[in-house]
């Protein structure tokens, strides 16, 4: 117990960038979500081509891979970014993709009668848009994003394989420098705390604001 409370604040810190991380990615998809979503169901023919290439390929490779091109791969190109920048860019695209297919799915779920409706109330697509079909389209697809904000969570531990020093990063550098294997067990522990903990938050939203037929 006594080795656990003198390696808790290392692996606490590394816990700290891991939420840092986390936190900046579902702040910043759901707007890049919503818009392509958006752009796939009523946008130009261009956009839709584009945005079809960008939730296929994005969701069709592994985002360890995505993360590799973007930190090691952009460089030979001119582009050089910081670790913390190209996690930010890997995840919100990645992460984006999928939540993109969801919303355009709970979009297209909407009965089309109420854009008749709001037609006849005299608003225009985008008031129509933003105050009848997003807000129900929002608590509609609820749970499944709820799924993925879970695995999104998880998946930080990725950011070990560029150098970043989050938990899972910080937990086996106590390994090789002490030769115990306690941190692995103790980052495990936090892992599941923490998606133990989000776990109730989203099932309690899910609750509240999901609409089940």
């Amino acid at each position: 117990m006594d080795y656990v409370l003198t390696i808790l604040p290392v692996l606490l810190k590394g816990l700290q960038l891991s939420l840092t991380v986390y936190v900046m990615v579902m702040f910043l998809i759901f707007p890049l979500a919503i818009l392509a979503a958006i752009g796939k169901v009523a946008g130009p023919q261009l956009i839709k081509k584009i945005l079809f290439l960008y939730t296929w390929i994005w969701r069709g490779t592994p985002l360890l891979l995505q993360l590799f091109f973007i930190y090691f791969g952009l460089p030979y190109f001119g582009i050089k970014l910081s670790p913390l920048t190209s996690v930010i860019i890997a995840f919100v695209l990645n992460v984006g993709a999928y939540e993109t297919e969801i919303i355009r799915a709970g979009i297209e779920s909407i009965d089309k009668g109420q854009y008749e409706a709001a037609k006849a109330l005299g608003m225009t697509y985008p008031q129509t848009m933003r105050r009848i079909i997003i807000p129900q389209t929002i608590r509609r697809v609820l749970p499944a994003t709820c799924s993925e904000a879970i695995l999104t969570f998880k998946d930080t531990a990725l950011v070990a394989a560029i150098g970043m020093g989050d938990l899972l990063r910080s937990a086996k550098e106590v390994v090789t420098t002490d030769f115990k294997i306690t941190a692995f067990f103790v980052a495990f522990a936090i892992y599941l705390m923490i998606s133990s903990i989000l776990v109730q938050l989203f099932t309690r939203m899910e609750k509240k604001y999901s609409i089940y037929e």
